[in-house]
């Protein structure tokens, strides 16, 4: 099973590279201050590596072993090999924690499924692994969308800072 980022929140991170790129080239264009051209190339960068490290994650869970891909990144823990499961439930934000020794594994509830996530993994972990507050929260995980509402508002207020920025270079 492979699990990824949620679409609802890469597409409003996606147009929000772009509209920071898309600002970044219009500062050239218009030739503004450079102050205004580092302060919007220095906001580009945290933007594109988060979009990408976002593009390119995925969780996978066969019978064995359960592997994280990342951006230039992989890690992998067996099963077998876990000693406890646990969980850090903030608000509507939820971080299980996949433990083997000296070796961790976090995942979130940002992922689409997440519930099936939690399920598959929990049926493959050592039972005696599964602290009770992961268990409890297994039982009706928690749906976050606020990361998605705040994606979107940065979009629309970019896009309005993109807008009078054109407006006031061509007129």
């Amino acid at each position: 099973m492979t699990f990824r980022i949620r679409k609802g929140f890469l597409v409003p991170l996606g147009l929000l590279s772009i509209e920071t790129l898309a600002l970044l080239i219009t500062c050239f264009v218009f030739d503004e201050p450079v102050a205004k051209r580092i302060i919007v190339g220095v906001l580009i960068l945290p933007v594109v590596v988060l979009f990408l490290e976002c593009l390119f994650r995925r969780t996978i869970i066969d019978d064995e072993q359960v592997c994280t891909r990342k951006l230039l990144r992989r890690k992998c823990m067996r099963f077998a090999d876990m000693t406890a499961v646990e969980t850090v439930q903030v608000k509507k934000r939820a971080f299980v924690t996949l433990c083997a020794e000296d070796d961790f594994m976090i995942v979130s509830n940002a992922y689409t499924s997440f519930p099936s996530m939690i399920s598959a993994l929990l049926l493959r972990v050592p039972p005696e692994s599964i602290s009770d507050e992961t268990a409890e929260m297994a039982q009706d995980p928690p749906r976050k969308t606020a990361d998605i509402v705040s994606c979107w508002l940065a979009v629309v207020l970019l896009g309005f800072i993109l807008f009078a920025q054109v407006k006031t270079g061509l007129g």
